[in-house]
């Protein structure tokens, strides 16, 4: 019977969620950085308002989503090659491989 509901809950998983990467492991062990600030500085300085926020699992920086104007999240990835962002909006915790492109 397990194994029925382990097979099962393996097709409705999405293939992403069935994906790992070292960047994901890593982060899953250590600590998440402090925040450096509590909303997309790039965006305020540029005029621009967020859509959603993103946390940098690596230095703390906060930068907003790819459906902003500024996508200033995956600029910063660009930027530094920092691998593993996660969502800073109350409620989620999803997180998000660059490089790897693995969502968990």
């Amino acid at each position: 019977m397990r194994s029925e509901r382990v097979a099962v809950a393996e097709l409705l998983t999405p293939p992403w969620a069935q994906e790992e990467c070292d960047h994901l492991r890593v982060s899953d062990s250590t600590p998440d950085p402090a925040a450096l600030s509590d909303t997309c500085l790039a965006c305020v300085e540029s005029g621009q308002n967020p859509v959603a926020l993103r946390l940098c699992l690596t230095c703390g920086h906060v930068g907003c989503c790819d459906s902003s104007e500024g996508k200033h999240a995956t600029a910063h990835h660009e930027l530094t090659n920092h691998p593993v962002i996660r969502s800073f909006e109350a409620g989620e915790s999803w997180r998000w491989c660059y490089i790897d492109e693995v969502l968990t």
